[in-house]
């Protein structure tokens, strides 16, 4: 991302709100190269021979973006904590359709680690990691939203601490316990599978 541009792009964001429809497209390219950073991010860590390519996840990213017209933009990290969590439904959605497809097949336990990355690479996984998270979420919501944020929106410390309007320190404590509390939940569920 441009990142000499968050003010212009939280301003284009607001002014896209009250309804002022060239400010998307003055938007547009000054957020693709992060949607696309994002959307690859994502990719990388599908299995390989997926049939879902990095520009058709950012153009369907892109198109629920346009139709989440109505949200009320604060800042462009609160935009692109949005569109992590669409590229993830939208990952996960092909993936439980490919499951639903296939039935069956082994489960792998994912590892996330400090530098946040997934192991096997398989739908799965995807899967199993969307799973996890939902119950994060259930359990602690803002937790939940650091790990969105951070492992699939590639927040920042601080970036995420300003979507969430905590302290940095806040976040940091969720995310070191959140990583540990996946980790179990992932085990468990694999344990559950054997």
């Amino acid at each position: 991302m441009n990142r000499n541009a968050p003010h212009d792009v939280t301003l284009l964001l607001q002014d896209w709100c009250r309804g002022e429809r060239d400010a998307l497209d003055k938007l547009v390219p000054l957020v693709y190269d992060e949607l696309r950073r994002i959307a690859h991010r994502y990719m990388a860590r599908e299995r390989p021979g997926r049939t879902l390519q990095t520009t058709a996840l950012v153009n369907e990213a892109y198109m629920r973006l346009i139709d989440a017209g109505r949200v009320q933009w604060e800042a462009r990290t609160q935009f692109f904590g949005v569109a992590a969590k669409l590229m993830r439904r939208i990952l996960v959605e092909s993936a439980r359709a490919r499951s639903s497809k296939k039935r069956g097949g082994d489960a792998h336990k994912l590892v996330l680690d400090e530098a946040a990355v997934i192991g096997p690479r398989r739908d799965n996984d995807l899967v199993a990691l969307d799973d996890a998270l939902n119950a994060l979420a259930a359990a602690d919501p803002r937790a939940a939203q650091v790990v969105e944020l951070r492992f699939f929106g590639g927040l920042s410390v601080q970036e995420t601490a300003e979507v969430l309007k905590v302290s940095a320190v806040t976040v940091m404590r969720d995310w070191r316990a959140s990583k540990i509390w996946l980790l179990r939940e992932l085990e468990r569920r694999h344990g559950d599978e054997s």
